[in-house]
């Protein structure tokens, strides 16, 4: 079987990082046709910065970058330099990045690219806000007959707002996107805080990734050391959830994740819950499903396959 060709479009963030280095070390699984960048855990410049640093990290200086959108469609930009540190990716010390940014446009190129290859053969793998992708839609809405699945982290039902008592960060930062992502009729899986806070890197489970001994697994554990910082003193947790990796995973062994084929809605205009993910997950309403939304995770054989891959590298 062919490997999935997908387009990464991220924010980097220590968890984007650990999810683009999955995939990358995935190739029987997944073709990383390219990574576009956007505005969200950090600024453009930076998140733009930290995908070239992980494609060096992952020594696939090949894979082509392109620079997105920096800022929400219709609101500011909100970053989380309180979570992720002052440059995005804080925790290891990585050079600055040598290969080449492409001069395209990231929006432009998931057009061009959904345009160019037969349809239904590539996926959407969106880790950070929507805008790249929405703004794409907007601008080019015949590529989204052509999209063969949308694979996103974001939202929350259960586990309720990361950012806001109501709202996930990603979905917060441009809720007018992710409205328009949700209202496209594309095949949508959906990857909330649900899922995500049930993946947690533990010290036994980032003790492997160290254990590792090469610079992918040193890298991540670094990470994930800065990272978790935030989230065990917030929830209490064993260790810090790695969010986006959710999505690589998903591609790899789709079968460690259980969910429900429910509506999802999201809220763009409330000053109280602006952002939030309306999931009907008990179906309750007579609006049609629109995405399928995970809510269980295997995290041991979560992280079985994440430190399997990394060895690679």
């Amino acid at each position: 079987m062919a490997p999935r060709k997908i387009i990464i479009d991220t924010d980097p963030g220590q968890d984007d990082a650990v999810a683009i280095l999955l995939a990358l070390a995935s190739p029987e699984e997944i073709e990383v046709v390219g990574i576009t960048s956007v505005a969200g855990n950090v600024p453009l410049a930076l998140t733009t910065k930290n995908a070239l640093m992980i494609c060096e990290l992952a020594g696939k200086a090949d894979v082509p970058v392109h620079a997105g959108c920096d800022r929400p469609m219709g609101r500011e930009l909100v970053t989380a330099e309180y979570v992720h540190g002052a440059t995005g990716m804080d925790g290891p010390n990585l050079p600055d990045p040598t290969m080449p940014l492409q001069e395209q446009h990231g929006v432009d190129f998931i057009i061009d690219t959904l345009r160019s290859n037969p349809p239904g053969t590539i996926t959407l793998c969106p880790l950070g806000p929507l805008t790249n992708i929405a703004t794409a839609l907007e601008k080019a809405p015949d590529i989204a007959e052509r999209v063969h699945q949308i694979v996103l982290m974001g939202g929350a039902y259960f586990e309720v707002g990361n950012v806001t008592p109501a709202a996930e960060f990603n979905i917060y930062v441009d809720p007018q996107a992710a409205e328009i992502v949700f209202k496209s009729g594309i095949d949508i899986v959906v990857m909330p805080l649900d899922v995500t806070h049930k993946a947690l890197v533990t010290k036994e489970r980032n003790a492997a990734f160290r254990a590792l001994g090469n610079a992918a697994g040193t890298a991540v554990a670094q990470m994930t050391d800065f990272f978790e910082r935030f989230d065990r003193e917030k929830y209490g947790s064993p260790g810090a959830p790695l969010h986006d990796p959710c999505v690589t995973v998903y591609l790899i062994r789709p079968e460690l994740f259980s969910g429900r084929h429910v509506n999802v809605e999201i809220e763009t205009t409330s000053e109280l819950t602006i952002g939030m993910t309306v999931a009907d997950w008990w179906g309750v309403t007579d609006r049609k499903p629109n995405a399928t939304f995970m809510g269980s995770v295997d995290a041991d054989g979560f992280f079985t396959l994440l430190t399997e891959r990394l060895a690679r590298l």
